[in-house]
């Protein structure tokens, strides 16, 4: 019959051994229930923490199918960072409340600001990345890019008390390095020059120094791009070579204004 020849061609094709989706599921629901243990307070932190090492245990099963991938005792040393990863991203929520005129409280910002929302989300899933945990980081910044529109690849470095302005359209690319105090706007993009598979391990992104300040739909590719301190960078500007620290970067479009009414 026709309908069993289809059936057995899409069974032949669905040929990646590895490739179930409730590991995306779970990573999303896990990534939730992290979100919630570290910052609501009506969620109680101890049995939040039990449920989560169950939940862990469970993706790790399902993620380290490569023999000697390093699953074993991974949630034991990430709990030890929880306390530091914490503080870094309330350093991150007061920067927003404080830079921000449209913030009216620090919760608004937890509550409400998709910037804060995906910088977390980076936080927490970077140092699975760091330990080498696979797919599960990607899965959880993806879940923040989905939900944000705010792209951060878990292996990229962020320094302290980042803010992203209203987040929509933001890439950043996994070997970026982002230093302290940094205040990027929607639509930037910390890219790489090109995409090729030889490129990977070696440093594709660029370097943005302290107190840098980026607007909007701002481009900025390159591992050997380096945009010095206390740099501003304008909107739409588009760079693929280093600029020095104390700089001024604006893009120039020719408007023309026409006016439309006879007289």
């Amino acid at each position: 019959m026709e309908m069993e020849r289809i059936i057995k061609e899409i069974e032949r094709q669905k040929n990646v051994p590895n490739l179930n989706f409730s590991i995306k599921e779970k990573t999303e629901d896990f990534t939730r229930k992290l979100f919630y243990t570290l910052f609501d307070r009506q969620t109680e932190v101890a049995n939040n923490i039990m449920e989560l090492g169950k939940d862990f245990e469970v993706l790790a099963k399902l993620v380290c199918w490569e023999p000697g991938s390093p699953c074993q005792d991974i949630w034991k040393d990430y709990l030890q960072k929880l306390p530091e990863i914490l503080e870094k991203l309330n350093y991150d929520a007061r920067a927003i409340a404080e830079n921000d005129p449209a913030a009216n409280s620090v919760e608004e910002v937890y509550l409400s600001y998709p910037g804060f929302f995906a910088i977390a989300v980076y936080r927490l899933s970077h140092e699975f990345y760091k330990f080498g945990l696979p797919l599960v980081p990607r899965l959880m910044t993806e879940c923040a890019h989905r939900l944000t529109g705010t792209d951060i690849n878990p292996g990229a470095k962020i320094g302290n008390s980042f803010f992203i302005d209203h987040a929509t359209g933001v890439v950043i690319g996994e070997t970026a390095i982002i230093e302290d105090n940094v205040k990027i706007y929607q639509g930037v993009t910390l890219g790489a020059l090109y995409v090729d598979s030889s490129l990977k391990n070696i440093k594709r992104h660029p370097t943005i120094k302290s107190n840098v300040t980026i607007y909007a739909n701002a481009t900025i590719l390159g591992g050997e791009t380096v945009i010095g301190e206390n740099s501003i960078i304008g909107g739409n500007v588009w760079l693929t070579k280093s600029v020095p620290a104390n700089s001024m970067v604006s893009h120039q479009p020719q408007i023309s204004i026409k006016n439309t009414v006879n007289e």
